[in-house]
């Protein structure tokens, strides 16, 4: 049976979307990349999210992954090796995402928007402020670059102590999820901002990872156009088997109908009824005009269920 076909829904300046890239040149895989805008809207990808609208977002033929957690998964238990997950680290090397999505990654968007402020483009602001349900302070980003200086280098420092005994990788002797994770925000900083190189100037050890880390290169990408997945999606038959969650604390089964969404932001809620379920993984049946009939697959960790 030929190898499944990984499309990658994303944007080249997005950090969430770096680490998966980094995962395909780790794992050394061909995929499919569709540019998508920075902004809304993306009229052929709101059909298969059903409106969820973070980005990376991962495509399989008609089975739709968001948020990088799910992919991340997704891609592990598709493409076993070399593995993401470091022996005697499997629990923290998941939980990792928790620091490096969340409290590491706002202190970094608040220090790049903060030093980009006058440069922003009123359409971006109007479009994250629209995500984030919140208003998109670069005035107060900006007044707070000296707060964030100071975060941003506790959060280095904490990788620059990992790596001090030698070893090359914060978690074992071969790149992780610990690593990955934890270099998005390292790539973000290095992308946008001139200083970057006076950020990581003290810290040897963890400016030298994040060259082996960049070095692993996107694997083999290919350009295709939103409208041709699309069609490949309208084409396709969800691969995904019923599962059941036996020990669910909530007592939700297969066929319940559910509405997901983040917990943070962008809380566009998504409804289908339940195909899978598990601790950590939640998929979805929807069927929308377009895409025809999809699943969609999100983590439970950082995100809400609610019956429909």
């Amino acid at each position: 049976m030929a190898e499944p076909r990984i499309i990658l829904h994303h944007f080249d300046e997005s950090p969430f979307s770096e680490k998966i890239r980094l995962i395909f040149g780790l794992k050394r895989l061909a995929w499919s990349s569709v540019r998508i805008s920075r902004i809304m809207p993306r009229p052929d990808l709101m059909p298969l999210t059903g409106g969820y609208r973070r980005t990376p977002v991962m495509q399989i033929g008609a089975d739709i992954y968001c948020d990088t957690q799910c992919i991340m998964r997704e891609l592990e238990r598709r493409f076993p090796a070399p593995s993401l997950v470091p022996k005697g680290y499997q629990g923290l090397a998941w939980a990792s995402a928790m620091w490096t999505d969340r409290c590491f990654f706002q202190n970094t968007v608040n220090l790049v928007f903060g030093t980009l402020a006058d440069k922003v483009p009123a359409a971006f602001i109007a479009d994250r402020e629209q995500l984030r349900g919140a208003k998109f302070d670069v005035a107060a980003m900006k007044a707070a670059i000296p707060q964030m200086r100071d975060q941003f280098r506790s959060h280095l420092e904490w990788i620059d102590i990992q790596l001090r005994d030698e070893r090359p990788w914060i978690a074992g002797d071969a790149p992780s999820l610990c690593d990955i994770d934890a270099y998005m925000n390292i790539w973000y900083a290095r992308s946008n901002l001139d200083n970057a190189a006076d950020l990581l100037g003290e810290y040897d050890h963890a400016r030298c990872w994040a060259a082996r880390l960049h070095a692993i290169g996107h694997g083999e990408r290919t350009e295709i156009s939103s409208s041709e997945a699309l069609a490949i999606a309208t084409a396709a038959t969800p691969q995904t088997e019923e599962l059941p969650d036996l020990d669910d604390p909530n007592g939700r089964k297969v066929g319940d109908k559910v509405e997901v969404m983040p917990d943070d932001y962008g809380k566009v809620r998504v409804g289908g009824a339940i195909v899978a379920l598990s601790a950590q993984h939640i998929a979805i049946r929807r069927h929308d005009p377009q895409a025809g009939e999809v699943v969609v697959h999100f983590p439970r960790a950082g995100f809400l269920v609610f019956a429909a």
